[in-house]
Order: structure tokens, then C-alpha cells, then sequence
């Protein structure tokens, strides 16, 4: 792929990414983790750590910040699942993109759970304190579950289409009018 065309297919990407973050939306329930794994196999590994990152902070821009090991611990939830989509683009099957939409939510309910219980003031210290920040933050990953399986789902439709299309865009060519013989030309 040329580099005009990645850098373009890139930058909708991000788009769409701080579109749908602003957009009312079920909580936890964003494309940012799709992007990371339509970036890895469609654009390169690099792709899928930029991205995300770069979606996500826009976005951040105008919806807000808050603690900043909080927003750290979130960040580098999405800097782990890009990582882990580079299993997706060395292996490339369903079977791989389904692990990843199934372990991401978890890398990030995890992480994310873990930082909240450790740097806010909301729950006690203890092995009680943790397991009840994991309860209460179970319908985020529920969310975050539903939506990196739609939002992965739609990004590899996407481009899973536009890949066959151009693949196996035909021209047919009337040849001899009359005659009524055709060809084919492939572009």
C-alpha cells in the first residue's frame, strides 16, 4: 500500500475513533481497541500502537482528563493490546482476532480496575476492596466486550470488502458487438 493511501485509510481511522468516543455511546464501549487490531494487520505493527493512542488523546482533548495514573494505567492498557495485535497480524485467521477481542477487554478491565482501586480514595486496601472494584466495574467490561466485537466486526468488513473489491474489480468489454463474446479485463 502506498504511503498517500495509509496515511489516509490512518487518519479516518482516528476520525472515526474520536467521532465515536464523543458520540453518546454505551460506557467502555469505544473502537479503539478495533483500530489497534485493523491497524496491526492492515497498515503494519506500528500502526497499532500510534492510533489508538493518538484517537484516544484527541478525544481526551474535549472530553477531559482526570487522575493522571488513572489516564496512565489506561493508556498503557491500549499500548498492551496493541501489542498483543501483533499476534493478529502474524497469524492472520479468525481464530486470533477472536482471542484478541476476547483477552482485550480483560487486559483492560484488569489494568484499568487495578489502578482505580490502588489510586482512588472509593474502595479499602485489602483483597475485599479489589474484588469489589472488579464487581462494580463488570458493566464496563460487558460494554467493552460488545463493542470490540461490533466495532471489529464492522473495521474488518470494512476493509475486508475494499480488500476483495479491488482484488477482484472486473471490467467486461463488449467484443465485436454482435457476436455477442466478451472479456474480461482486470485492473
Amino acid at each position: 500500500m502506498d504511503t498517500r493511501k495509509t496515511i489516509l485509510i490512518a487518519s479516518i481511522l482516528v476520525l472515526f475513533g474520536i467521532l465515536v468516543r464523543l458520540l453518546p455511546h454505551l460506557p467502555n464501549s469505544t473502537p479503539i481497541s478495533a483500530i489497534a487490531f485493523a491497524s496491526s494487520i492492515y497498515l503494519g505493527r506500528r500502526w497499532a500502537l500510534s492510533l489508538p493512542l493518538l484517537a484516544l488523546f484527541l478525544s481526551d482533548i474535549f472530553i477531559g482528563f482526570y487522575d493522571w495514573k488513572i489516564m496512565a494505567s489506561v493508556y498503557g492498557s491500549f499500548v498492551l493490546i496493541g501489542i498483543l495485535s501483533w499476534l493478529g497480524r502474524k497469524y492472520k485467521n479468525l481464530f486470533s482476532i477472536g482471542f484478541l477481542v476476547i483477552l482485550a477487554p480483560i487486559i483492560f478491565f484488569l489494568v484499568t480496575n487495578t489502578a482505580v482501586w490502588l489510586f482512588s480514595p472509593w474502595y479499602t486496601k485489602d483483597i475485599a476492596g479489589l474484588l469489589y472494584c472488579y464487581e462494580l466495574g463488570l458493566p464496563f467490561l460487558r460494554n467493552m466486550f460488545i463493542g470490540d466485537v461490533v466495532y471489529t466486526t464492522f473495521l474488518f468488513s470494512v476493509f475486508e470488502y475494499a480488500r476483495i473489491r479491488t482484488l477482484s474489480t472486473v471490467d467486461i468489454y463488449p467484443l465485436g458487438g454482435i457476436l455477442g463474446v466478451w472479456i474480461k479485463r482486470s485492473r
